[in-house]
């Protein structure tokens, strides 16, 4: 199936309205406009958990080209509420192509627009701030659509983990890896297989992707995964020998339970924490987050390690922060930085086995230059095991 002749529609809450031609689902969906600057990858954005309740702009001119596969998805379907592109591909060259991507969004229920200027809404989100939109391929009129973005409530203060964490606890062995050898860095697992103890840790799911947890088995990791809302005694029941805590979509602030029950675990466990990981280990210290102008989203956002003076290049989805002075004053050291607009992208505990970044090392879709923060983190609960 390649485009229609039907017209779509978004429309942002302060009045500017964008024309286009629809594809995937008939239907009208609000939520926050972003934009995403990979060049591939689409079919991961499209299933990041990180993006419920987003809209997201391509910047790349065209997309679909290689269609829709069933190996490469980052959750169980799409999460995004629509999906804004230049041009959509009439065809799909790809041999592990299962569909395309108009066919993928439809079944999906999820609406998205071509033929819209994409590089006019990343500048207007870039100098405007993101903003709440209304996305429509049901003939919505103008005045319609603008009234329903500015309707939205937004993402302050809404706590959207709940719609995309798992529903009960389970043992994470898609590849069924059991107790086998691993390599300790990088995932060549065809390479020079190194015998060391697997260790098990608990997972909490606040909206992860997939390619985490590959990454973590791929690292020496058995993965045992629980719900956002599973306490701290829970936790400490199943006895992990560490704890990861994933990325997720929404307002940090607003999962305080989740601040709680990080607070209490990184009393006892060595704990690695990714994007909102990070940003709920900064709430569990005492600090802040604030929402950025318009975020960090796509597959080169570079950071540099305060440390080592290293720069690397990383894959990031995140429109929240913290601030360094804060997390300092909370007994933190802020290890990393974004060397775009001086953000903090890591922090690690000055008397605890506990590191977070706000970047995505699992790099799908991105380079592969932050991989090794798998290793750190096995090379850290190795030397805090009992």
């Amino acid at each position: 199936m390649t485009g229609t002749n039907r017209e779509g529609i978004i429309a942002f809450e302060d009045g500017t309205v964008f024309l286009g031609r629809a594809f995937g689902a008939i239907t009208t969906c609000v939520g926050e406009a972003c934009f995403n600057t990979s060049m591939t990858g689409y079919q991961e954005i499209l299933t990041d958990p990180s993006y419920f309740s987003q809209i997201v702009t391509m910047t790349a001119v065209q997309i679909g080209n290689y269609g829709i596969n069933t190996e490469d998805v980052e959750s169980d379907g799409p999460k995004v509420k629509g999906f804004v592109v230049r041009e959509v591909s009439p065809i799909t060259s790809n041999w592990r192509s299962s569909t395309s991507i108009q066919d993928y969004l439809q079944a999906a229920g999820i609406p998205g627009i071509e033929g819209v200027d994409t590089r006019a809404i990343t500048k207007k989100l870039r100098l405007a701030g993101a903003m709440n939109a209304c996305i429509s391929t049901e003939g919505l009129s103008e005045a319609e659509a603008v009234k329903k973005a500015k309707n939205f409530g937004g993402l302050l203060g809404v706590d959207f983990v709940q719609e995309v964490t798992v529903k009960k606890a389970y043992a994470w062995d898609l590849e069924n890896k059991g107790s086998a050898p691993f390599t300790v860095v990088g995932t060549d697992l065809l390479g020079e297989q190194t015998k060391k103890p697997r260790f098990k840790i608990a997972a909490i799911d606040f909206g992860a992707k997939y390619s985490i947890y590959r990454k973590l088995q791929h690292h020496g990791f058995d993965v045992h995964v629980f719900p956002a809302m599973t306490s701290a005694a829970e936790i400490k029941g199943f006895n992990p020998d560490g704890v990861f805590l994933s990325n997720g979509p929404g307002d940090p602030s607003a999962v305080t339970y989740a601040h709680e029950t990080v607070k209490d675990l990184l009393e006892d466990y060595p704990t690695f924490g990714i994007c909102l990981g990070h940003q709920i280990i900064t709430h569990a210290l005492g600090a802040k987050t604030f929402k950025l102008k318009f975020g960090h989203r796509g597959g080169n956002q570079p950071v540099k390690n305060l440390e080592t003076g290293k720069v690397s290049i990383t894959a990031q989805n995140h429109g929240f922060a913290a601030t360094q002075e804060e997390l300092e004053n909370c007994g933190a050291i802020v290890t990393e930085v974004n060397l775009n607009d001086g953000t903090v992208e890591g922090l690690r505990l000055k008397d605890k086995p506990v590191f977070s970044v706000q970047y995505h090392p699992e790099a799908a879709p991105g380079p592969n230059d932050a991989d090794s923060l798998f290793a750190e983190f096995y090379d850290l609960v190795q030397a805090n095991a009992s």
